[in-house]
């Protein structure tokens, strides 16, 4: 038995087929389920049966994940000692959108780096709400950071509230702050259809009866500037990344009633290792949520 091994275990009990566990670990499906038979015949025991086009957790199997679960986290956590006792450079690993990779940056980050300078910080850049959750769930990221809410597996420690503003192309005439019933009409760059944020902005405008004209449908922060830049339209984002949008000519506005979303740390129901706690608590020591 090895930690390979164990790593597959779990990617497989998660994921729920081997195809989908394989793809998350970067390695062939046929090498994962070779190594999960290997497993089974030296523990002498059926950790997987298959249902349907996936595969189930047997009852023998649920203690095995378990079990592999704590000790990959302990092997984690003993890694992360190294970072503590100053011996060699650990990485902590941070989900984010490229949303909210800015505050990220510019205020978690220092104050971390400050109390921690050997832990080397690498962010795992996500697209969306729904792709931190994943890089949670397959382990390719300790902690994320995105806005709520996410299912209800993973823990949440809130760090701050964000504003969503309506960001436009100079010489629109709206007031300061903008009635909601402005929004109808207003030609507007909407993140994808069917993606979370669509979903929960389409709400918002049911809510408060407005259909906005919808000029660009992309989930590319790039597209959505490059639209209010060009006059194109206007765009509903976080207070937090308007200096952006103000140094480059555009103006910011309010919302009435104003809008906010909860922003939170986000981590699997699991031990974290040592330096994920420690960024933790540097985040709620600044928290404003």
């Amino acid at each position: 038995m090895n930690l390979q091994q164990l790593r597959y275990v779990v990617a497989t009990a998660e994921h729920r087929t081997m195809t989908d566990a394989a793809r998350s670990l970067y390695i062939a499906q046929p090498a994962l389920s070779r190594a999960i038979r290997d497993l089974e015949r030296e523990l002498g025991m059926t950790l997987f049966a298959r249902s349907g086009r996936g595969v189930v957790v047997t009852a023998q199997g649920r203690r095995v994940v378990k079990l592999a679960r704590e000790a990959l986290d302990a092997v984690r956590e003993i890694e992360s000692l190294a970072g503590h006792s100053g011996a060699s450079e650990v990485e902590l690993r941070i989900a984010s959108t490229p949303n909210l990779e800015p505050g990220l940056a510019g205020r978690l980050l220092p104050a971390y780096a400050a109390e921690h300078p050997g832990v080397r910080v690498h962010i795992v850049r996500c697209d969306g709400r729904d792709a931190v959750v994943s890089a949670i769930r397959d382990q390719r990221a300790d902690l994320g950071l995105t806005d709520l809410p996410v299912p209800p597996d993973l823990i949440t420690h809130p760090v701050e509230r964000q504003e969503i503003v309506l960001i436009s192309p100079p010489g629109l005439e709206l007031p300061d702050p903008v009635p909601m019933r402005s929004l109808d009409g207003l030609r507007l760059a909407l993140p994808a259809r069917g993606s979370v944020r669509r979903r929960e902005l389409d709400a918002m405008f049911g809510k408060y009866g407005v259909h906005p004209i919808v000029v660009l449908e992309t989930d590319e922060r790039n597209g959505w500037l490059k639209a209010v830049r060009s006059g194109q339209a206007s765009l509903l984002w976080y207070r937090g990344l308007a200096e952006q949008a103000s140094r480059a000519g555009l103006v910011v506005r309010s919302l009435e009633p104003a809008v906010r979303r909860v922003i939170a740390v986000i981590h699997a129901r699991r031990r974290l290792p040592l330096i994920a706690q420690d960024f933790l608590a540097t985040a709620e020591k600044g928290s404003a949520a």
